[in-house]
């Protein structure tokens, strides 16, 4: 099929490549043209294990482009995907201005049939707003009615980064809304290369399709959030986090995903999407109360991981210095938006520390923008160096490369034999035999 996607953000290249991997041929529309230059060269701009190499390999092939003009690519298109940002407005709210610019550009060059899909993470209500949009701008060319239809459908996607490529060929499900059986049937034949297994493909309304992507996302914000809780509770009471996880888990009924104790959730979506559909509710006269629990539990958990970190060494930091394992929001991704370690670290320079910082790909972005202008911040490119004259080393982001160091040169390297796992990620015992002191989520120390 010919398909266009405006967007090439995270989004936008996962959705473009996997499509183009299955032979459609796909044109992704971008505004800066940098990046456009740079991605035709097959120089993709995010980290994202596996997409480089199917993006170069399907420029190679024909299958995939890239381009700045927007009417080249609607004009040479069956099926456009809107896979812009949707951005945190000031009042909670998904912003839905790139969104409807996208809509408005389509609007201006449409010249025949085709169907329209929010591929981008929108409210309930969008697709009419995008329907209407394009509506506005054909009837200013065709005053008298159109000669060609259109449909707008919701096709959330659900990709983790760090996984997105995987995510996507091998989907747990696709969902598709649409009002139209004609969109449906379309819709059905793009995806059934990823879909063999018909269950996976789930056919709904478009409201409920838009819905589907923002409850998925709060009820896995609210699982992480849950246990730690939970974790506060078990220091509390002298229990062990990490055995109720074992215990409640178990249970198929819950499972072990999303119950691991941490610093939190961060990232592109959870924050934003829980807090957009927090709004949605409340728009609709319904008070979330567990939907905001989860939000300050959230927030909280940062600085009940800190607590520690004072206790230890108080609450005025000058003369400390932490050597810091991961920056990103999660292993597998140089994404910094919302991670945790944007306020441990500023809260720990904020008292005087300094810190030592080391990330397998997020410390570009740290550097440039997320913890630009934070002078006492340093950064190494070997994660024992960090170690080099720190009072303790505190773990944020579960990299592979962490879980198995060599815990002789950590405490030869270390000042004090002082560790903050914020993953817990660590053999308790283990560590305290070693000579360590160990801090974990959710255990008394």
């Amino acid at each position: 099929m010919k398909l266009s996607i405006i967007g090439s953000g995270y989004v936008g290249l996962v959705t473009g490549a996997c499509f183009a991997e299955m032979g459609n041929n796909v044109i992704c529309v971008d505004i800066d043209k940098e990046k456009v230059r740079r991605l035709n060269d097959g120089i993709v701009p995010i980290f994202e294990p596996g997409l480089d190499k199917l993006i170069k390999k399907n420029i190679k092939n024909g299958n995939i482009s890239f381009t700045t003009d927007t009417e080249y690519a609607v004009k040479n298109s069956d099926i456009v995907f809107i896979a812009v940002g949707t951005p945190q407005s000031e009042d909670g709210s998904a912003d839905l201005n790139h969104v409807l610019e996208a809509a408005k550009s389509i609007g201006k060059f449409i010249d025949h049939e085709m169907i329209i899909v929010d591929k981008s993470t929108v409210p309930v209500g969008t697709a009419d707003k995008v329907k209407m949009t394009i509506e506005g701008e054909v009837k200013k060319r065709f005053p008298d009615g159109a000669p060609f239809n259109f449909d707008v459908v919701s096709n959330p996607e659900f990709l983790k980064e760090g996984d997105a490529i995987s995510d996507f060929m091998k989907p747990d499900r696709v969902i598709v809304g649409a009002d139209k059986e004609s969109s449906m049937i379309i819709m059905k034949e793009l995806y059934r290369p990823f879909t063999l297994n018909h269950e996976r493909f789930i056919e709904m309304d478009v409201r409920s399709a838009e819905l589907t992507k923002y409850a998925a996302n709060a009820i896995l914000a609210t699982k992480i959030s849950f246990i730690n809780e939970i974790s506060r509770i078990a220091e509390a009471l002298g229990a062990d986090v990490n055995k109720v996880r074992a215990g409640i888990g178990s249970d198929r009924r819950i499972g072990y995903h999303f119950i691991y104790p941490g610093v939190g959730y961060g990232g592109s979506c959870f924050p934003k999407d829980v807090r957009a559909l927090e709004k949605m509710a409340t728009d609709a006269g319904i008070e979330p109360k567990i939907i905001k629990s989860v939000q300050d539990v959230n927030y909280e958990q940062r600085f009940y991981f800190l607590s520690k970190i004072y206790k230890r060494f108080g609450e005025n930091l000058e003369g400390f210095t932490f050597a810091v394992w991961g920056l990103a929001f999660k292993p597998q991704t140089d994404d910094m938006r919302e991670a945790p370690s944007i306020t441990i670290v500023n809260e720990l320079t904020k008292r005087g520390a300094k810190i030592k910082a080391y990330d397998p790909e997020a410390m570009e972005n740290a550097k440039n923008f997320w913890l630009k202008g934070n002078d006492d911040v340093e950064y190494l490119n070997n994660k024992y160096d960090t170690l080099n004259d720190s009072d303790a080393m505190i773990l944020i982001t579960e990299w592979k490369e962490f879980r198995s160091p060599d815990f002789y040169e950590v405490k030869k390297r270390l000042k004090r034999p002082v560790i903050f796992d914020g993953r817990n990620q660590y053999n308790r015992d283990f560590l305290k035999e070693f000579g360590f002191e160990y801090y974990q989520i959710g255990v008394s120390d």
